[in-house]
């Protein structure tokens, strides 16, 4: 039972991490908050996600580009072009250190806007504190585990971050069904998605990039927006202004009539 809380709890507080702080305020800005709530939620970013800790620069201008240049050549995690999406996620790892390290020259559209703390994103943000998050990890399976097959989920504790990532980029392009019609292949692959927290509504999101909330009709539930909408309430985030997804059946019509899938 011990191992089953853990595996969850850093599966949760991990995913709403990376959709709330990363995805939704560094990449979208889709709300405001205080600095004060910035850096908590951003060394809740880093300590959750552990071993796997994904820097919030990084992450919004490849996010960016991912919009931008969605299911073309240019996109940093595409399906289309890779026939795993362990192949596809090796590519975006090279895209990503290559930004982290500022080996390249993003374009200048996909550049600030982003929190940036140098003590939780250079100083320790490197592979020393990574092997430190791992083998706290270890330690903990070593004094809990009471079967063998469960070490075997240790590999997600260590990638926590990208695995999610490749569920969300791979599935939400490749499987599911569409709400609007899009030049790209985003999909929605979960109707109520606790997954992944609202993420894999890839469809509403890739039509609707500002809206905070990703569900769009009534049968879809985004559990992160949920919380979002206690922490309006709480006077933690500000959402006044924010882009409202609406959605009808004529937006399940391809310009050619034909029906969006």
């Amino acid at each position: 039972m011990a191992i089953l809380v853990f595996f969850l709890a850093h599966w949760v507080l991990s995913i709403f991490c990376q959709t709330f702080f990363l995805h939704r305020y560094s990449a979208h800005r889709m709300f405001r908050m205080s600095k004060g709530w910035e850096r908590f939620f951003h060394f809740f970013t880093w300590f959750t996600q552990g071993s796997s800790y994904l820097q919030p620069r990084a992450y919004a201008i490849l996010h960016r580009m991912h919009h931008a240049y969605s299911d073309t050549p240019k996109d940093p995690h595409s399906p289309r072009f890779f026939g795993t999406p362990f192949g596809m996620m090796w590519h975006t790892k090279g895209i990503y250190m290559d930004v982290l390290d500022r080996k390249v020259d993003p374009e200048p559209r996909f550049e600030g806007g982003y929190p940036e703390w140098q003590l939780l994103d250079v100083t320790l943000n490197n592979r020393y504190v990574a092997g430190v998050f791992a083998a706290l990890y270890t330690l903990y399976y070593v004094h809990f585990a009471t079967m063998p097959w469960q070490f075997l989920l240790l590999p997600i504790h260590f990638l926590m971050g990208p695995t999610q990532g490749a569920i969300v980029n791979w599935g939400g392009h490749k499987y599911g069904y569409r709400n609007f019609w899009n030049k790209d292949d985003s999909k929605n692959t979960l109707a109520f998605d606790l997954l992944t927290w609202g993420e894999l509504f890839q469809n509403n999101h890739h039509t609707f990039g500002m809206a905070p909330n990703f569900a769009a009709r009534s049968f879809e539930i985004d559990p992160t927006y949920q919380v979002m909408k206690l922490l309006q309430v709480a006077g933690v985030i500000d959402m006044q202004g924010a882009q409202v997804m609406r959605w009808s059946p004529e937006d399940k019509q391809a310009p050619d009539g034909l029906p969006a899938e």
